[in-house]
Formats: structure tokens, sequence, C-alpha cells
């Protein structure tokens, strides 16, 4: 056991943190569940598939982006949204690989 709780944490979790609080909503889970394979979706699109409304879509997807899960590009009045999957994979493999070299 290691005993020093308050080393450092690993520079490769940085991004780890706000990737794992962003997927720990369900709404946020499900959001993502929504998008097939290289889709890029609008508010509205994603809107049209769940139970909340705008306004609550909207902010999920803020948290998403923020965490660098999602992309977004503005095509006229429309912003389209697109998972970042580079991003997400090596997010998770730095944590994998810490824990498979050092467990």
């Amino acid at each position: 056991m290691n005993k020093n709780y308050m080393r450092t944490i690993p520079k490769q979790w940085t991004k780890a943190s706000k990737v794992f609080i962003a997927l720990g909503d369900t709404h946020r889970q499900r959001i993502l569940l929504t998008f097939d394979r290289g889709e890029r979706l609008n508010v509205g699109h994603i809107v049209d598939a769940s139970t909340l409304s705008r306004s609550a879509i909207s902010h999920h997807l803020k948290i998403l982006r923020d965490a660098d899960i999602l992309l977004s590009e503005k095509s006229g009045k429309e912003v389209y949204f697109w998972i970042n999957r580079p991003a997400l994979d090596e997010t998770l493999k730095n944590v994998l690989d810490y824990i498979r070299k050092n467990t």
C-alpha cells in the first residue's frame, strides 16, 4: 500500500478528471450514445431524441465540450457536435497504461 495520499496526480491524468465527471451523468452518457460513428448532430437533433429541454441539452453539451469529449463547429445558425474520439482514446489509454504499469 502506498501511504503517500498527497502524492502528485500523474501528469497524464490531467484531462481524466473532467472526462470522468462529464461521463458520470446518465444524460450525458445518453447524449453520447445518440451519435452514430462519424456523425455530426446539432442541438435540435439531440433534443428530438431526448426527453430533456433544449436548454438542458445545451448545458450537457457544454460540459461534454469543456471536457474535450465533443468537438463543435458553427455552420450558419446551427452548431454541430461530434465525438472527439482521439482525445477520449488518449485520456482512457493514459489511465489504463498507468494502472497496468503500477498495479
